[in-house]
């Protein structure tokens, strides 16, 4: 599939990019999209949640009232999860969310979510570009150049760009990533994915083993 590459003026330039079919017109695996994007979003939990339970509670062990006679139930701790204050039962323990999912399944997962985006024809090759110094309002110049305004987008590097990325931090719709960390959330979550003209060979050399 043959795409034009525009610059950062939004205009056409002379060059076009040969996006693999392999990569962006494969057929779309539901079920690796669901399985990367749940790792995904099980890594960004902490995991520190943490409630007492009746063993931890630092209260009085005091019978609180003869055994029999009362018309109620027996109690002999108000440490039971059955007075205010008392410790929790089964309450939530630390713990890691993370699981283990095969490289394959992650790779045909993002080849998925890639082929999406081109089908809804939600892709833009972009010229490789640098700004001088960071400065929000050149990115914002470019997303306005691209007719992007109100749309989050997702800007793929083919290197680490450190004032590319300075600059579009601010922006609440905007996020720009490393072709080497492209993840299937970030994919999904944008309206328009915009590649670097260098970011296609990395993508490419990853996905297309």
């Amino acid at each position: 599939m043959q795409v034009e590459v525009l610059n950062i003026s939004g205009k056409k330039t002379s060059k076009t990019v040969e996006l693999v079919d392999v990569i962006y017109n494969a057929e779309a695996n539901e079920h690796c999209v669901y399985l990367d994007v749940k790792l995904f979003l099980a890594n960004q939990r902490q995991g520190t949640h943490k409630s007492k339970e009746r063993a931890e509670i630092a209260r009085t062990t005091k019978k609180l009232k003869k055994q029999k006679g009362t018309g109620g139930a027996r109690a002999g701790s108000m440490k039971s999860p059955l007075f205010v204050g008392g410790g929790r039962v089964f309450g939530p323990r630390p713990r890691d969310y993370s699981f283990k999912l095969n490289k394959k399944v992650k790779s045909l997962a993002r080849i998925s979510a890639l082929t999406t985006k081109a089908k809804d024809q939600a892709i833009t090759v972009l010229e490789d570009f640098n700004f001088e110094v960071p400065k929000t309002k050149s990115y914002t110049d470019l997303i306005q150049n691209l007719n992007l305004n109100d749309k989050k987008t997702l800007l793929v590097l083919g290197a680490h760009n450190k004032n590319v990325y300075l600059s579009s931090r601010n922006l609440p719709k905007a996020k720009v990533v490393v072709a080497t960390d492209l993840n299937t959330y970030d994919i999904l979550n944008a309206d328009t994915v915009i590649l670097a003209e260098s970011s296609v060979k990395v993508i490419e050399t990853i996905l297309n083993k």
